[in-house]
C-alpha cells in the first residue's frame, strides 16, 4: 500500500464475526466498516489499515488454535 495509490481491501475472504470485538476473524474489521468500505476516501481506508494490526494483536490470544 503506498500513501498515493489506492488502498486494496484487506479482507482476506475469511469471513467470520469474533463475538466478542465484533471484529471479522479475517480482516478484523467491523461488520460497518466491512459495508462503507467503498465509500471511504482513501485517507479513511488507510487510517482503517493502520489500526489493523493492533486489532489482531488484541484478538490473537483468545483466537481458537487449529
Amino acid at each position: 500500500m503506498t500513501p498515493a495509490g489506492p488502498v486494496p481491501s484487506p479482507c482476506n475472504s475469511v469471513c467470520r464475526i469474533d463475538g466478542r470485538s465484533g471484529w471479522c476473524l479475517g480482516c478484523r474489521r467491523t461488520i460497518a466498516e466491512i459495508a462503507a468500505w467503498s465509500t471511504l476516501s482513501e485517507a479513511d481506508k488507510r487510517a482503517l489499515c493502520e489500526a489493523l494490526p493492533q486489532r489482531r494483536a488484541e484478538l490473537a490470544p483468545s483466537e481458537p488454535q487449529p
